[in-house]
């Protein structure tokens, strides 16, 4: 039986995310799916993830939940027997990517939190096509449900995070990079790069996807993470 996987979702994001491939992948695996809103720093984050999760366990993560996922295996590789990176970035902040956010928070404190998402947010992580306005009926409802604190808290967290390009270079478990095709936020390109950074890596770009390939191609997605599920744990 594979060990058990832990999903961690993106910015402003619950399990609701996943739940096409919570619904596919738990008929014959455990699935478990963890906050990212505890802490005003990945580090944090990560911690109490660690302090949550199996002793060992296959870890994925998307988009903000990619970046906790590489503080994770930084911290603790020895309880990750595989690691899933989407749509993600293993670089830190530019100052001047964090100090764009800055707005971003007095307006969510002002009481137009899901005012921000929808109009600055969204509109770079959505892709266009019939399913938008139902995606961004599902996003406003996560973060509604989350709340601004939570908000506020991620937001300082990816302000504040490190550089993971070391971390990618030592990591010897199996590894899935998968990413949309049409991904505007974190583009395929980021995507190859990780995958060169790390020996026996998988690159997977999913066509007709943006950053949120769960969504716009979940069977897609349940795929490439059922073929990483199945990787031998030691690659030669």
């Amino acid at each position: 039986m594979n060990e058990p996987l832990v999903l961690l979702p993106g910015m402003m994001c619950d399990a609701r995310i996943f739940a096409p491939q919570i619904f596919a992948l738990s008929t014959d695996m455990a699935v478990m799916t963890a906050p990212i809103t505890g802490g005003e720093r990945i580090e944090e984050i990560a911690s109490q993830i660690l302090s949550l999760a199996p002793a060992k366990f296959a870890l994925a993560g998307l988009s903000m939940g990619g970046i906790v996922a590489l503080e994770i295996v930084r911290r603790a590789p020895e309880r990750i027997t595989r690691l899933a990176l989407m749509d993600t970035s293993p670089l830190a902040e530019t100052p001047q990517e964090a100090a764009a956010r800055e707005p971003q928070i007095v307006g969510a404190r002002a009481g137009r939190m899901l005012e921000v998402i929808r109009d600055q947010m969204l509109p770079h992580v959505l892709r266009q096509g019939p399913d938008r306005m139902a995606q961004q009926a599902l996003m406003l409802d996560m973060a509604a449900d989350l709340g601004t604190e939570v908000f506020v808290r991620q937001t300082r967290a990816l302000q504040r995070r490190r550089d993971h390009q070391m971390t990618l270079r030592k990591i010897r478990q199996p590894v899935l990079i998968l990413c949309g095709a049409e991904d505007r936020l974190t583009p395929p390109k980021r995507h190859e790069f990780m995958a060169q950074l790390i020996e026996f890596a998988q690159l997977r770009v999913i066509e007709g996807a943006g950053h949120f390939p769960v969504l716009d191609q979940p069977s897609a997605v349940t795929c490439a993470i059922r073929d990483w599920m199945k990787q031998p744990l030691v690659l030669r």
